[in-house]
């Protein structure tokens, strides 16, 4: 009976042990904890220009593993290809133009969201064949090449003249042009042009043309205004759906890219090669262009402030360019 007795209490204590060490079934985890989300494969959308260029070295670093987020990406000529693909729900992080945005929010109902702002001013004003133009002023009564018809390089160009007595398109002509390739080919066929070029077009038209000279930074000349906006290229905006299910996503994404930004901003030489390698523009045209080309990842209530500004500005000078009304605070994601 004693060896009985013992034989139970020792097969009792051997399943008490059994049951401390066995693992319990993990709870799953929700995507709104900060400190331990699922990594999510974030499908990113960006223009071959500057919008791409601040997005190199994330996309460098998701190919090696060395980011939190996966990344699936996509690069359009025109946001016109881009936006699409964004409400259809077959990307879900893309960059376009500021009021490209505003306009998707109104036309989604709210399905969209504002992240971040990615490039301040990459506009700038070339001449070729002499120095007439040395304010805006000095562009009355003169043609000028330009693509963006009916985007922020329009917009931006109009509002700059007008706060100089000047009407786009009675004042100063504009030869509207599909692609800055083309502007560039016009321009080294001529004795005396003018353009209006984003970064890096700039750069590549000063390698192919010569005697080209950057007259003007319109950047520059808006803050010279100093009526509280800033000038605003593009934006990062989402699938409010996609926010909403993975926000911790959304803020890994908005992290590791305020990094790569800042990467492109400080090594210029090594990230015009990742320029290069995602097919963008070549290194030497990238290492020359990106000090100029004003990456940033501004988010929160600065974001609200630069952005807001900068649409209430296009919105007094023509409503629709920001689809009819200003977004209302539903528009800004603002992380909790």
């Amino acid at each position: 009976m004693k060896k009985m007795i013992s034989l139970l209490l020792a097969l009792a204590l051997a399943l008490t042990l059994c049951a401390c060490v066995t693992p319990k079934t993990p709870m799953p985890i929700e995507d709104g904890d900060k400190s331990t989300a699922q990594p999510v494969t974030v499908r990113l959308g960006g223009l071959k220009g500057p919008t791409s260029m601040g997005m190199v070295k994330l996309l460098d670093d998701a190919e090696s593993g060395a980011t939190e987020n996966g990344y699936e990406f996509t690069m359009a000529a025109s946001a016109n290809e881009l936006t699409p693909q964004l409400v259809q729900g077959e990307l879900d992080i893309v960059a376009v133009p500021a009021n490209v945005a505003a306009i998707l929010y109104s036309q989604t109902e709210g399905g969209v969201e504002l992240l971040a702002a990615g490039t301040l001013g990459v506009l700038y004003m070339v001449e070729k064949g002499g120095e007439t133009v040395t304010d805006v002023a000095s562009l009355s009564g003169k043609t000028i090449y330009a693509t963006g018809k009916g985007a922020t390089p329009e917009y931006a160009l109009t509002y700059l003249l007008s706060q100089h007595g000047l009407t786009l398109g009675t004042d100063v002509q504009v030869e509207w042009k599909s692609e800055p390739t083309e502007i560039v080919a016009l321009m080294a066929e001529q004795e005396n042009a003018v353009a209006m070029l984003p970064q890096p077009f700039v750069t590549v038209a000063q390698g192919q043309v010569e005697g080209l000279r950057v007259a003007l930074d319109l950047s520059a000349e808006w803050d010279k205004l100093d009526n509280g906006s800033r000038l605003i290229t593009s934006v990062l905006v989402a699938r409010k759906a996609f926010a909403d299910e993975h926000p911790a996503a959304v803020r890994t994404f908005l992290s590791e890219y305020a990094a790569s930004t800042d990467y492109a901003n400080a090594n210029p030489a090594e990230a015009a090669v990742l320029v290069e390698k995602y097919g963008i523009v070549k290194a030497a045209v990238a290492e020359k262009a990106l000090p100029e080309c004003n990456l940033v990842c501004i988010t929160g209530g600065d974001m609200k402030t630069a952005v807001g500004g900068y649409l209430q500005t296009l919105y007094d000078l023509k409503p629709e360019a920001v689809g009819g009304a200003m977004p209302d605070d539903g528009f800004y994601w603002m992380d909790a």
